[in-house]
């Protein structure tokens, strides 16, 4: 049985998610708590195998937890606001679900949590990927699904994406759009002669690039590193294009 600890201060989603917990056999609820330092105590004096823990709460971020409980514990991070995605995996929580919570998901990540502590196969993820495409592309625009819409993106606005772990970030003129991706699949996705992978974390918009500098790449105020392993390839399609 994997040990759980519920932490958010709204008394509505501790109801929720301890409803779900029962309904999951390998799930048990060790405690409900909506104090985030009382709950940080507990991890670091008890067994904690999981927590479910929400983002925003007074005296202690779920972010400001995941640095102090220091992988003592995995996480499953709860919240209404998906700008937090990221610096959620940059601290390796198990998953990142986002309020109000379908059971459907819930399970989901329940599962990839039993993978992780009872060391089993790692069941299939929620599948979040742009439309197959081969690279003979016809259209001029993707789809990818993000928590709660399926949304379309036109090749023209996207100015680069990057990959962590399971996630990537799609960098738009606009916005930056978050989906459960591979950026291998990404990558197919999208046609080799407009985007190209700089690095195992990068894919680039050939046209948005600004300049080249040794090993990096600027577009707007971003930089990019050029990855040794891509860089022969991508140097080559630069020079293709070259007058």
């Amino acid at each position: 049985m994997i040990k759980c600890l519920i932490v958010d201060d709204e008394p509505l989603a501790l109801d929720i998610i301890e409803d779900y917990i029962s309904k999951i056999p390998f799930l048990t609820l060790h405690k409900r708590l909506h104090n985030p330092i009382e709950a940080l105590t507990l991890v670091q004096e008890e067994k904690i195998d999981l927590v479910f823990l929400d983002v925003q709460m007074p005296e202690l971020t779920g972010i400001q937890f995941l640095k102090i409980a220091n992988d003592k514990c995995k996480v499953i991070l709860t919240t209404a606001y998906p700008e937090y995605a990221l610096d959620g995996y940059e601290h390796n929580v198990v998953d990142y679900l986002l309020k109000p919570i379908a059971f459907d998901r819930f399970y989901k990540a329940a599962q990839k949590a039993q993978s992780i502590l009872c060391n089993l196969p790692t069941p299939p993820s929620p599948v979040i990927e742009a439309s197959p495409v081969s690279n003979t592309f016809t259209h001029d625009f993707i789809f990818v699904k993000t928590e709660y819409k399926i949304q379309k993106i036109y090749l023209d606005d996207i100015l680069f994406i990057e990959g962590l772990k399971d996630y990537i970030s799609i960098y738009t003129k606009t916005e930056r759009i978050i989906t459960l991706q591979s950026m291998k699949k990404i990558d197919e996705a999208l046609p080799n002669h407009l985007f190209v992978r700089v690095h195992k974390s990068y894919i680039v918009a050939l046209g948005k690039i600004e300049s080249i500098e040794r090993s990096r790449i600027t577009i707007g105020d971003k930089i990019i590193p050029i990855g040794d392993t891509h860089r022969e390839y991508f140097f080559k399609m630069i020079e293709d294009k070259n007058v």
